[in-house]
Order: C-alpha cells, then sequence, then structure tokens
C-alpha cells in the first residue's frame, strides 16, 4: 500500500467532503484546447485530490463527475466525456484507488448508461471494496431531484430513516463541507437531500487548478464560516430554492404512495 504522510492541521475541519468540480472547460478554452483537454486535466485533478484528502484526515469525498442535466452538451463532448470515464477514471479508480486502500462507489442513474460501462463501474466496486481508509462516491449520470423521485417512487411511507434507505448510496454520510470549485453559486442538482444542513464552499479556481493549498484553503474559509455561527441567512436565492425543492419532491412522493396504497 502506498505510504500517506501524517494529517493536516486542518484535519478535523471536515471528515465528509463532496465537491463540484467545475470549470474544466473553462480552463480548456482559455489554453486554446479542446474541452476534453480540460476533462481529462480534471481527472488528474480528481486523482490528487483523492490524495490530498487523505492527508487531510477525509474520510469520505463525493465528486460529481457527470449529471443528468450533462446530455444537453454537444453528442459530440458527451460522447468524449463517456470514452475517457471509460478509459481512464473507472480503469484508474481499481488501480490507483485500490492502491490508496480507498473503496470506490459509483452512483447515479447507471442502468441509463452502456452496458460495458456499468459492468466495469461494478468491477471496480469490488476490487475495492475491502478499502477501509476512505470511501469515494462518484456521482455519475447523476441529479439530485432523480434520485429522489427515484426513491419516491418506492417510498412507502414512515419518514427520513426509510426514505434515506432508498437513496442511491444509503451508506453515504451527509456532508460537512459542498465545495464548489469554478465561481458559480450553486448547487446543480447536486445532493440535494444530502446536502440539506452543509455548510458550502465556493472557490474561483477552476477544477484543474483545484491544489492541495487551495483544498486547505477550502477547509479554513470552513472552519471561518463556523465561528461566524449559521450561514444559512447568506445563501444565495437560487440554492434556498434547491433546498426547498427536496420537500415538495417528497410530499408529492409521499402523495403518489399513498393513492396507490
Amino acid at each position: 500500500m502506498s505510504h500517506v504522510p501524517p494529517e493536516s492541521p486542518t484535519s478535523a475541519l471536515a471528515r465528509s467532503v463532496a465537491i463540484i468540480a467545475d470549470g474544466n472547460r473553462r480552463w480548456a478554452r482559455a489554453r486554446g484546447l479542446p474541452a476534453i483537454a480540460g476533462h481529462c486535466a480534471g481527472v488528474d485533478t480528481a486523482w490528487q485530490l483523492v490524495r490530498h484528502a487523505l492527508v487531510l484526515g477525509i474520510d469520505q469525498l463525493v465528486v460529481f463527475a457527470f449529471s443528468t442535466e450533462n446530455w444537453q452538451r454537444p453528442p459530440h463532448e458527451v460522447d468524449a466525456l463517456f470514452d475517457l470515464f471509460g478509459t481512464r477514471v473507472v480503469p484508474e479508480a481499481r488501480l490507483v484507488v485500490g492502491e490508496l486502500g480507498v473503496r470506490v462507489r459509483f452512483i447515479g442513474r447507471l442502468d441509463l448508461i452502456p452496458v460495458a460501462l456499468q459492468r466495469d463501474m461494478r468491477a471496480a466496486e469490488r476490487i475495492t471494496a475491502s478499502g477501509c481508509r476512505m470511501a469515494l462516491f462518484i456521482a455519475f449520470n447523476y441529479g439530485g431531484r432523480a434520485e429522489l423521485l427515484d426513491a419516491a417512487r418506492d417510498y412507502k411511507g414512515g419518514g427520513e430513516r426509510e426514505l434515506r434507505g432508498l437513496l442511491y448510496a444509503p451508506e453515504m454520510r451527509d456532508p460537512d463541507v459542498l465545495i464548489r470549485t469554478g465561481g458559480d453559486q450553486r448547487l446543480s442538482n447536486f445532493l440535494l437531500w444530502q446536502a440539506a444542513d452543509t455548510e458550502l464552499v465556493f472557490r474561483d479556481e477552476l477544477f484543474p487548478d483545484f491544489t492541495r493549498k487551495a483544498f486547505e484553503a477550502s477547509l479554513t474559509q470552513l472552519n471561518q464560516q463556523r465561528d461566524r455561527g449559521s450561514v444559512h441567512d447568506v445563501y444565495p436565492p437560487t440554492i434556498k430554492q434547491g433546498l426547498a425543492s427536496t420537500e415538495a419532491i417528497l410530499a408529492s412522493g409521499a402523495s403518489h404512495s399513498r393513492a396507490s396504497d
């Protein structure tokens, strides 16, 4: 197993981190490169992020890789993203993550992606299942609303515990912090249930430029927000609307279940 340096002084600030890896295309555009070059650079950053997370004492990391909304991108870019995922992300998850003692889980509407890619994802999950240093969740073809709608179809009532058991990864803990790179301040339909009471940190760095220094600065920013108390009052309106939509989806699902009984 690869050696990992001692934990950083920022280790105690967060144990569970989610990240919206935004800015790959803008990074490539600024360098006169095709979009896929930015996504390739993003993959490199993601694996470095896993290593940084281990050093920082994080034992759960959730990375937003491909959203249900990403299907609206040009077909050639979507095809290139799927090729990248099949040729780099999944194989490297089996090797890089496995060597580090990290177990990987893929979450999302995986039944709608190519069967060969589904098979490779499950193989990576099996190979890394014994990893005990950190759980890495990779959200692919994922949308927070889709996750809640899928759960609501099977929800028969009971409460939050029962509904959580129907999410894509019931074992996932709620993130202590959700970091978004790229400068935008919105959730983009990510972890609407799990992030309902999560601290949000927004960074200007494009994801390929998100270094360990930026990661540590994000955790320091988290600590400053906690020192000020709750930061919910300063959430942008779009985020408040996104979190509020969770209640409406659940109410609709519960009503549907009662009507079907």
